[in-house]
C-alpha cells in the first residue's frame, strides 16, 4: 500500500496541488498547462499497477481541465514519453536496492507462493528494459516546447519511437492481441510463480490450498 500512496502523491496529488496553486495566474494570463505522464496510464503494463494507476488518474485530471478551462483560454497538453534511459533506472545499485526491500517486506506466505528465484527474475527483466531505454531525450524535450509554445498545441503528444504501434493494437486489436503483446513484449518471463510449478519447474495444477482460497475469492 506505500508503493500506491507513494504513486498517488507525487504523480497525481502533486500535480493537481502545484496546478490549483497556479490556476488564477493561468487563467489570467490564458496561459498552458503541460504534464508528464506515461502509456503506462492508458494500458495496463504487467507489475506497475501502482505507477500506472497514478498515471491514469493524471490523464483523466488533465483531460478534464483541457474541457474546464476553455472558456479562460488555458490549453492543456498531456506528453506520453516511451521508455527512456533516467536516473535512477539505469543504476544497477538502484535495481538491487529495490530488490533487497522487496523482499525484506514481503509477507513469508506470499514469498512462499511466489519464490525468490521468480521475483528475482521479475527484477532482472525490467533492469534489462531499463538499460535498454533510449537515452535520447529529444523527442519529449521537443513535444514539451511545442505544446508550450505552438499556437495549437496539440491535446497528447507521444514522444518516443513504439508508441504508435502500442495505441494501435490497444485501440483496434482484441483483448488476446493486446495481452500477447504486453505479455512477450514487457514481461519475458521463463518462471512461474512457485505455487504453480511442478517438480520440474513447469507450470501445474493448483494445489488443494491454492483450490480453496481461489474458491473464496
Amino acid at each position: 500500500m506505500s508503493n500506491f500512496r507513494g504513486c498517488m502523491e507525487v504523480n497525481f496529488f502533486g500535480t493537481v496541488s502545484v496546478t490549483k496553486s497556479f490556476l488564477p495566474l493561468l487563467r489570467q494570463a490564458k496561459g498552458r498547462i503541460v504534464n508528464i505522464s506515461s502509456p503506462t496510464g492508458d494500458q495496463p503494463f504487467p507489475c506497475l499497477a501502482a505507477y500506472g494507476a497514478s498515471k491514469a488518474a493524471l490523464n483523466l485530471f488533465t483531460e478534464t481541465l483541457r474541457h474546464e478551462l476553455v472558456p479562460w483560454g488555458v490549453k492543456v497538453s498531456t506528453i506520453l514519453p516511451s521508455s527512456y534511459k533516467t536516473a535512477p533506472s539505469s543504476n544497477n545499485a538502484y535495481w538491487e536496492q529495490q530488490h533487497q526491500q522487496l523482499l525484506q517486506s514481503l509477507p513469508p506466505a506470499l514469498m512462499e507462493e511466489y519464490g525468490e528465484d521468480y521475483i528475482a527474475e521479475t527484477k532482472n527483466l525490467f533492469q534489462s528494459f531499463a538499460e535498454h531505454a533510449n537515452p535520447d531525450l529529444s523527442p519529449v524535450v521537443d513535444a514539451i516546447v511545442h505544446a508550450l509554445l505552438s499556437p495549437q498545441p496539440q491535446a497528447r503528444y507521444y514522444a518516443g519511437r513504439g508508441l504508435g504501434l502500442m495505441y494501435f493494437l490497444y485501440d483496434y486489436c482484441p483483448i488476446s492481441v493486446r495481452n500477447r503483446f504486453l505479455q512477450k513484449r514487457f514481461l519475458k518471463k521463463t518462471l512461474m510463480p512457485r505455487a504453480l510449478r511442478n517438480q520440474d519447474g513447469s507450470a501445474g495444477e493448483p494445489r488443494p490450498q491454492q483450490q480453496r482460497q481461489q474458491q473464496q475469492q
